[in-house]
């Protein structure tokens, strides 16, 4: 499937107008549909009715992709003190099995600390398989939605097993795992489920912390594909604004009070709420310290003995450059460090190069098969 190439002005809001593409971008929505829902959203409630209201009418007219990926998007702005938040993840989920029936993909349940984790297998297209590749999102990303990209990659002849670590989609929602930045632990859980003595990880978004972090401790891992890195989140500040920070974590009431009056903010808030839930957590200060939490030292760059892919757009808003770049020079040990990336001219230059998915895709491919060269 050839997926659009462009990032456009669907909203004024940066934030909307980013996540708007995003459900283009990974290419089960129509363009005529986001353009008309980005026309009417005023509000965080808007976005959540009118894609709501989108998936409704794809559903009645037998549109199953774009109806999933409608409910999809409408989910993700939901609050997670909702009620509604955990039936509209059911819909989307019964929604995407039935829109990809026809296709070989087994969802699976990998036992992981005395429950499961959420995973969706897809055997390699070609007959015989290159490899196995697993693959997981970031923060509160479903592996569903990435679908387009575990598809290509069994398309070009690879097994793909696309999971959800600790405090991710189902294996939060439905197993009831809270968050664990030791990414190493489910990581391992899964190779050992399907016994693979060796793979390539490929973390998306956020999950490009936990891509290295698995890496560093588990070589059955031996290729890493962070797109992008992370590294640590302070790294984007300067030595008085990490200061700063280390002070005031020290003062819980007062970080509390901040971050609330902060959160009248609608995009903080929404970040903060999605990360307390995914930690199962009720403190704002508890956010703070998870995201904290992907830095540096945790991160053991240094163990990292494999060959390595780093890919980021000169524009991301999220995982800029910078953390790229200091990410590259901390892999001392590591194999191999390539660097992507991927400009405006190519329609790339975003997070996870929404605007020109197929390149970043084509990219990590090439990568691999050169390695097997």
């Amino acid at each position: 499937m050839k997926l659009p190439v462009g990032f456009f002005k669907f909203h004024k809001n940066a934030f909307i107008n980013y996540q708007l593409n995003r459900w283009y971008s990974l290419g089960y929505a129509r363009k005529e549909d986001i353009i008309a829902i980005g026309e009417q959203i005023k509000s965080f409630v808007d976005y959540v009715r009118l894609f709501t209201q989108a998936g409704e009418r794809a559903l009645e007219e037998g549109r199953l992709t774009n109806a999933a990926t409608y409910f999809r998007a409408a989910e993700f702005l939901i609050e997670p003190t909702n009620p509604a938040k955990l039936p509209a993840y059911d819909r989307f989920i019964k929604t995407f099995d039935q829109a990809f029936a026809e296709e070989k993909v087994d969802r699976v349940k990998i036992p992981y600390a005395n429950s499961y984790l959420s995973g969706l297998k897809i055997d390699s297209r070609k007959g015989k398989s290159k490899g196995t590749i697993l693959a997981c999102g970031g923060f509160d990303s479903f592996i569903e939605e990435f679908y387009c990209m575990w598809a290509y990659f069994a398309e070009q002849g690879y097994d793909v097993i696309a999971f959800e670590g600790p405090g991710q989609g189902g294996t939060l929602r439905k197993y009831k795992l809270p968050f664990d930045h030791d990414w190493e632990k489910p990581t391992a859980a899964v190779l050992d489920f399907y016994q693979i003595k060796e793979a390539t990880l490929i973390g998306v978004s956020m999950g490009g912390y936990w891509a290295i972090r698995a890496g560093a401790y588990e070589k059955r891992i031996t290729r890493i594909v962070a797109f992008p890195p992370v590294y640590d989140w302070l790294e984007l500040t300067n030595n008085f604004n990490r200061k700063l920070v280390s002070v005031m974590m020290k003062f819980p009431r007062f970080m509390n009070f901040s971050i609330r009056l902060k959160m009248l903010v609608g995009t903080l808030r929404h970040t903060v709420n999605q990360a307390m839930f995914i930690i199962d957590k009720q403190e704002p200060i508890e956010a703070v310290r998870w995201m904290l939490g992907m830095n540096k030292t945790h991160l053991h760059s240094e163990l990292i003995t494999q060959d390595v892919l780093l890919m980021t757009g000169e524009h991301d808003a999220f995982q800029p450059p910078k953390l790229l770049y200091k990410q590259q020079e901390a892999l001392v040990n590591a194999q191999s460090v390539t660097t992507r990336i991927f400009t405006k001219e190519e329609h790339a230059d975003q997070h996870c190069q929404m605007g020109n998915v197929d390149l970043a895709l084509q990219t990590i491919v090439e990568w691999l098969d050169d390695l097997k060269k």
